[in-house]
């Protein structure tokens, strides 16, 4: 993973992200794609806080988007690793995260790890 790439993919994340266009967010991920997040838990009543597919995680962030329609995040840091990259944001609201992606061979996310402070 190098650099640019990651670079390039936490800018257009986060724009897609902060647009609350949820079809240019999920255009980041592999159709049969792993989440892991705390709101998970608490947003989709799942207590494993792990959803699968877009169809169920499009679900999740479209009711998320919609409890929070004020949603901004800033980019704070971007972490390149083998074949995964780490982003560290703010949200409009100063909680912090670190959201952990993990790529397959055609660059699309097949597993991602939120984790938030506070």
């Amino acid at each position: 993973m190098d650099q640019t790439f990651a670079e390039h993919f936490a800018a257009e994340w986060i724009a897609a992200w902060n647009a609350h266009d949820l079809a240019r967010v999920l255009a980041h991920y592999a159709e049969d794609f792993e989440m892991s997040s705390p709101m998970i838990v608490q947003l989709a009543n799942e207590p494993s806080g792990t959803l699968r597919g877009k169809k169920a995680i499009g679900a999740y962030w479209a009711r998320a988007l919609s409890m929070i329609p004020d949603l901004k995040f800033e980019l704070l840091s971007v972490l390149a690793g083998v074949n995964s990259i780490t982003l560290y944001y703010k949200s409009a609201h100063g909680r912090l995260a670190a959201e952990v992606f993990h790529f397959g061979a055609d660059r699309l996310v097949t597993k991602a790890y939120a984790h938030y402070a506070g």
